[in-house]
């Protein structure tokens, strides 16, 4: 089992930066593939980046491509996201996930999710 908490959403501003976090525990955090998704209301739940067990390969959804960083911090069992450039249309709540396997796009491949974070960008 791999239990995961999120934290660092908030309120930001259009063109803002915020840093999300998430703290993995259980299972060895090194082996697994970490992503993050977004979802707002009414819709399904999106990739957003992906990063695997060494750090050394990352993936980002088009939308976010240049804007956000994914890396991760093996010796302290967590993964961040920062997000610069902020649009209003970032505005969802983010989850975190673990797999374990080849890094993945797809909701599916993650057997392990975070109970999400609020991620508001006002314009």
């Amino acid at each position: 089992q791999v239990q995961l908490v999120e934290s660092g959403g908030g309120l930001a501003q259009a063109g803002g930066s915020l840093r999300l976090s998430c703290a993995a525990s259980g299972r060895t955090f090194s082996m697994l593939v970490m992503g993050w998704f977004s979802q707002v209301p009414g819709k399904e739940r999106e990739f957003v980046a992906a990063i695997d067990w060494s750090g050394g390969t990352t993936n980002y959804a088009d939308s976010v491509k240049g804007r956000f960083t994914i890396s991760r911090g093996n010796a302290k069992n967590t993964v961040y996201l920062q997000m610069n450039s902020l649009k209003p249309e970032d505005t969802a709540v983010y989850y975190c996930a673990a797999a374990s396997g080849w890094l993945s796009r797809n909701s599916d491949a993650y057997y392990y999710w975070g109970q999400g974070t609020q991620v508001t960008v006002s314009s």
